[in-house]
């Protein structure tokens, strides 16, 4: 069955910097729209950023200049760059894999925010 891992997540300082990151299995990665969500405490889960089979990014506009989508489709694996992190950028960062009606989930991996 597919499988998303996210790794990566920590405490970090206010102004710092985090990269997250998903490694996918049994999919053929390559023609899959990435993508990274995040939900806050008693919030709804909210699209950060995703990245199309070509490349294309998009972001929430919370994050716009600060957080950075990649991927490498080598290492069946997304990336999230986070920089200038804010104490409001705490949350459980979930990847995502989509494809026409097929979407598939990783199990989160936790980021806060905090001095």
């Amino acid at each position: 069955q597919v499988q998303l891992v996210e790794s990566g997540g920590s405490l970090v300082q206010p102004g710092g910097s985090l990269r997250v990151s998903c490694t996918a299995s049994r999919i053929i990665f390559s023609i899959y729209t990435m993508s990274w969500y995040r939900q806050a405490p008693g919030k709804q889960r909210e699209l950060v950023a995703a990245i199309t089979s070509g490349g294309i990014t998009t972001y929430t506009d919370s994050v716009k200049g600060r957080f950075t989508i990649s991927r490498d489709n080598a290492k069946n694996t997304v990336y999230l760059q986070m920089n200038s992190l804010k104490p409001e950028d705490t949350a459980v960062y979930y990847c995502n894999a989509a494809l026409s009606t097929n979407r598939y989930w990783g199990q989160g991996t936790q980021v806060t925010v905090s001095s």
